[in-house]
Formats: structure tokens, C-alpha cells, sequence
């Protein structure tokens, strides 16, 4: 088996670089050999985020190369199309439908299109456009995007839930670790649907 390779996008205050770290750890834990790589946006908050999470028997380097993605998790609707290139042709991509606009877009260099999840259809009409808006309100926090999607991704792969809610347990303050397990819960409810 060749390694497995992740990409995670979004803006910056979406919890991409803990989603990359609870990843990392659940691969670890299976006894998997994992490499990552953060890059961080413009600005902490708003800025465009991407990490690349590799795993298997032997990895040697962090990086995803165009073209060669299994699985692209966005948490911002815009970047999914902005990253659709990374994919593989039969890659899984799982995107929320939230649209947070970054501030590059302010600079004029990059312009957000209104139908947005109309043209990644058009790309790749596999692609799963996820209904976070509503999940995050059922959820009650709207800071769990990361976790959901930690969910959906745990419905994929073939590792036990029981070490994804382990880890998820451990990298969370332990005020938040009841709303991050509904989270969670409901990002593998998405898979499940009809």
C-alpha cells in the first residue's frame, strides 16, 4: 500500500493546524509513518491556510505535489475551488459551505464568485458540499468546523473511531471535549445520510 495523502484548506481561525495535529497523531497511533506541513496565510485570522498531512508504511516528505492529493478537506467553500488542482481524479473532496471571504480577495487579486459550488460541481461533480452552517448551529459552537470534518474523514479511513475520539478528547480543553465529540459525531452523520 503507497501512502495516503491529505490536504486540509481553509482560512486562517478554522482550526486547520489542530485538525492537521489530531490527524497526525490518529495516524501515529495506527502505526503509520506521518509527515506534515502547515502554510500559514497573510494573517492568523482570515489569512489562507493549507496543511498537507501524508501517512504510510514510509514517508519521506511532508509536501503533496499537484495533482496527487487523496483527499482534500475544506473548510471554506472558496478553497476547495481554489485547491481543486491538487486532487488526484478520483480523490475524495468533502468541503463545508461556508464562504468566508479572505482578505486577499480585498486586494482585487483574487474575486470570490457567487456560484461557487456551482462551478466546483461542474469540476468535480463527486465532491461532497457539506452543510456546516446548520450542523455548527445544532452543534452550538461555532468554532468546530475542524472537528466535523475530523468526522467525515474518519468515516474513510480505516482506523477505529474509538482512537479518533481519543485523540480529539486529548487536543481539546477539557471544557469543550462534550461539544467536540457532538461535533465530531455529527461530521461522521454526514457520511451516513442518504
Amino acid at each position: 500500500m503507497g501512502n495516503t495523502n491529505i490536504l486540509l484548506v481553509g482560512v486562517g481561525g478554522q482550526g486547520i493546524l489542530l485538525a492537521s495535529e489530531v490527524m497526525s497523531e490518529v495516524f501515529r497511533r495506527a502505526g503509520f509513518d506521518v509527515k506534515k506541513s502547515e502554510v500559514h496565510g497573510m494573517a492568523q485570522r482570515g489569512g489562507i491556510v493549507s496543511s498537507h498531512v501524508r501517512f504510510g508504511e514510509k514517508v519521506y516528505s511532508p509536501m503533496i505535489e499537484e495533482g496527487d492529493a487523496d483527499i482534500m478537506l475544506s473548510f471554506e467553500l472558496m478553497e476547495a475551488l481554489r485547491w481543486e488542482h491538487y486532487l488526484k481524479p478520483d480523490a475524495f473532496l468533502a468541503t463545508s459551505n461556508v464562504r468566508m471571504v479572505p482578505p486577499i480577495c480585498n486586494s482585487g487579486k483574487i474575486v470570490y464568485p457567487d456560484n461557487t459550488a456551482e462551478k466546483l460541481e461542474e469540476i468535480r461533480p463527486e465532491a461532497r458540499i457539506l452543510d456546516i452552517e446548520s450542523t455548527l448551529r445544532e452543534v452550538g459552537n461555532s468554532k468546530v468546523t475542524n472537528v466535523i470534518m475530523l468526522g467525515v474523514l474518519s468515516t474513510i479511513l480505516k482506523i477505529p473511531e474509538d482512537s479518533w475520539l481519543d485523540v480529539v478528547k486529548e487536543a481539546v480543553p477539557a471544557k469543550l471535549v462534550d461539544v467536540n465529540l457532538k461535533a465530531f459525531t455529527a461530521g461522521r452523520a454526514f457520511m451516513t445520510k442518504n
